[in-house]
This record gives structure tokens, sequence and C-alpha cells, in this order.
């Protein structure tokens, strides 16, 4: 019998959506990292020492000085009740001005209304008149909003005191405010200059790799950084002359190879013109021509990884020179340049490999199109054709050394298959790359692409 308990996906399925929610909230760059790394201690510790010295500090001083303020009022009431009379009135009146900063006057005759007081903006003080006063008192905001009306009932009249807010803030919370904030600042500021010059070394570190990819030179990096990133930088270079060694001895290894197998090829040759003419001459002639095309393939191939430097060069005028030779030769393409594009290339090296890329299409189709342009950062060549095109299983293996579609030894349906590969391995040396697709056209398109 099958279990009917349904299977639940397990935790870190469950999980997946909230945590990948969460990383998309977090800085990319390492720079953003590094300082949320600082930034979120800071934080907290300014929270927590606010929320402390909210709780203590702040609630300590305002209830001390609203304790002041209704002591001066149960002083003044005091002496009212011992001291009745006009001339009492007048002597308290100017004495809580000059003494106790506090404005009274006397509403004979009136009575409080029964107006809500707002608690929360003069909780501190209505308490402490609670605990001091026992007669009924309302509080209310003054005519200029910075005073405060403390209404007594009395005996005949209301008795209105009036006092200036400051006297029931601190300025040290203000002070101190203006510090923390200050501070935090100041410390971030200076975090985010030291941690700016850690990551530079980091961003150039990543820059000559990117240059060293796309084979330009970067005579400008040079190990900087703490002490891991200098290590990484020197790995990096050690790691860089390897492969550029190791390039150089394969390149001058296939060069001196093919070099080496002309010499024989071209005794082959004269003794093939001494001998007598037959069947079996002609067939070995005919082999001999196809080792010498063979040999300047493979000739070309050590010259696509050579020693040509890097320069601006533009990339249009470069297609320009590339299309005219074909079309002087009567092959049908046609060439649209959007605008002038000028980037760091191999000026002989890119004009191989276009070339390879326009005679294979010019081989096998009747009429091809090249179009140059730009999109995103990057240079985009597409050579398109109306030929046969190249199976889709195919269009993978096409780009090995000597692999050719057509399996036949007839030199006019085919080259040693070294187009392709001399083609990819230039454009990849550039940072670029080679694409095969269906072409608009029916046939293949080639579309190729460099970095600016």
């Amino acid at each position: 019998m099958a279990d009917a308990t349904p299977h639940l996906p397990p935790s870190d399925d469950i999980t997946a959506p909230s945590r990948f929610r969460f990383k998309t909230l977090l800085p990319k760059s390492l720079l953003g990292r590094s300082l949320l790394i600082i930034l979120t201690p800071l934080i907290l510790l300014q929270l927590v020492t606010a929320t402390v010295f909210y709780d203590r500090h702040w609630g300590t001083i305002t209830r001390r000085l609203a304790t002041a303020v209704a002591g001066d009022t149960g002083v003044i009431l005091a002496y009212l009740r011992d001291h009745p009379g006009p001339a009492a009135r007048a002597w308290i009146t100017a004495e809580s001005h000059d003494r106790m900063q506090l404005d009274i006057r006397f509403a004979d005759g009136e009575i409080l209304r029964n107006l809500p007081t707002n608690e929360v903006s003069f909780g501190a003080l209505s308490d402490a008149l609670k605990e001091t006063l026992t007669l009924p008192f309302q509080l209310r905001d003054g005519a200029d909003d910075r005073t405060i009306e403390i209404r007594i009932q009395m005996a005949d009249s209301v008795l209105i005191v009036e006092t200036p807010k400051k006297r029931l803030s601190s300025f040290t919370v203000y002070l101190f405010l203006i510090w923390m904030i200050g501070t935090s600042l100041l410390l971030f500021g200076i975090a985010t200059i030291f941690m700016n010059n850690q990551v530079r070394a980091v961003r150039r570190l990543a820059s000559a790799a990117d240059s060293f990819g796309k084979g330009r030179d970067a005579p400008w990096f040079k190990p900087e950084g703490a002490t891991e990133v200098r290590q990484a930088a020197q790995a990096f270079l050690l790691m860089r002359d390897r492969i550029k060694r190791q390039i150089d001895q394969r390149t001058e290894m296939l060069a001196g190879v093919s070099h080496d197998l002309r010499t024989p090829l071209t005794r082959m040759k004269l003794q093939l013109a001494m001998m007598p003419k037959d069947a079996n001459a002609d067939d070995l002639k005919a082999d001999i021509e196809e080792m010498e095309r063979m040999v300047e393939g493979y000739l070309a191939f050590a010259r696509g990884e050579g020693r040509e430097a890097m320069r601006p060069f533009n990339i249009s005028t470069l297609a320009e020179s590339v299309i005219a030779r074909f079309t002087r030769n009567g092959a049908p393409v046609d060439l649209h340049i959007e605008r002038g594009l000028t980037l760091p290339l191999r000026p002989q090296a890119i004009e191989r490999c276009l070339g390879n890329l326009v005679s294979n299409a010019v081989r096998y189709a009747q009429h091809v199109t090249v179009r140059v342009g730009q999109r995103a950062d990057a240079v985009e060549i597409l050579v398109d054709d109306d030929g046969p095109g190249i199976p889709q299983d195919r269009r993978t293996d096409v780009f090995r050394a000597f692999f050719r579609v057509d399996n036949s030894r007839n030199p006019e349906t085919g080259g040693v298959g070294l187009g392709l590969t001399i083609a990819r391995d230039v454009a990849r040396s550039h940072g670029g790359d080679i694409q095969l697709m269906d072409s608009p056209l029916g046939g293949l398109r080639v579309r190729l692409t460099l970095p600016l």
C-alpha cells in the first residue's frame, strides 16, 4: 500500500526564498559589504547608548526640572496662602519673575473650565504638580508656544503661572545628540576612506586580470594594499608569466615544425619535376600541394598567437579593407557599418579572423552580408550568408582544430580545418568570442564580439 503521507520539501527549499530575498538587500560590492560590517555594530552601539541615555539621563533630568518648577509653584501658593492681600500679590509677582523665571498673574472671579490636558506633552510636569499641589490645576501651551501655563484654582481667582519651556529641558541632551551623530559620521567617513584604499587594490587586480584576459598588457599594475591582496597580486603575476611562456613555447614549436617541413617538401617538388610525367607522379604532386596548404595553415595558426602588439585601431576601416579584398575578386559581399569604432586590438590578427569568417561564407553561399556595430560595451560583427549552414550538432565541433564538416580530401570543398579555430582563438585572445546561429538569410550567422 502506498504511503499517503504527503512528502514535504526539505527545510532548505522552504527557507530558500527568504534567504534569496535577504541576499538581494545586501550590497554587492566589497566596499559596500565592508562598510556594512563596520556600520552595523556602530549603529547598534549608538542605539543602545541612546536608549540608555533617554531611559536614564533624559528621564532623570526631565523629572528633576519638572520637580523644580512644581516646587517653585508650591512656594508661591504657600506664600499667597500665608500672606493674602494686594501687597503680597505684587511682591510675589515681582520676586517670582526675577528669582524663579516665572510670570504669574491672577484672573479674579474666574474658575477653571473642564478642558482636557495633553498628558503626553506635560507628563513629567503634570506628575510633579500632582505630587506637590493639592488644588485643582490645568496645563496648556502659552501664547507664543515657548512657554507653558499652569492654571491653579484658588478660592477667589485663578492663579496663572507661566514658565519657559527651556526650564523643563536641558541643552546637554541636544549636545549629546549632536556629539553622537557627528562622531558617528566622522568615524564612518574615516572608515570609508580607509576601506576605499583597501578595495582600490582589489579593483586594480581585477582590472589587470581583465586586461590580461583581453590580450592587453597592464604595465601600470603592481602589487599593493594589504598582505593578502599583495599575495594574490603576486600569484597573478606569476600565473601571467607562466601562461605567456607556455603560449610562446607552443607558438614557437608549431612555427618551427611547420617551417622545417617546408624544406623536405621543396625537395620532393623538385624531384617530381625532374621525374617523367605519369599518373602516379600527378597524384603525388597533388598530395605535396595539399601538405603545403596544411603547413601554411599551421603557420597561420601559429601567427594567430604571435607577438603583435595591441594598439587602438578603427574596426570599421579594417572591415572595409577585408571586404574590399573579396569584392575585388567578384565575391557577393555587402557591408553595412553603423558608425566608426576604435578599440584596442591586434589589427593583423583581427584581419585574419574576419577574413577567415568571410572566406567560409563566400565559399558556400551565393550572397553574404557583413554588419558592424556597437552593442552595449562591445563591438558586434555579424556575417550572414544564404548557404547550406552548419548542422546544430556540429557547431561546437567546427571550432576544433583540423575538424571539417566535409570529410572529403578535395581542397576545393574546404580547407584544412583551421579557419574557425584560428578565428575564435584570435577573438578570445582579445576577450571576445564567436558564436554560430541561424541566419535570417537562411544559412549561417557568425557573431563576432570584441569588448571595447
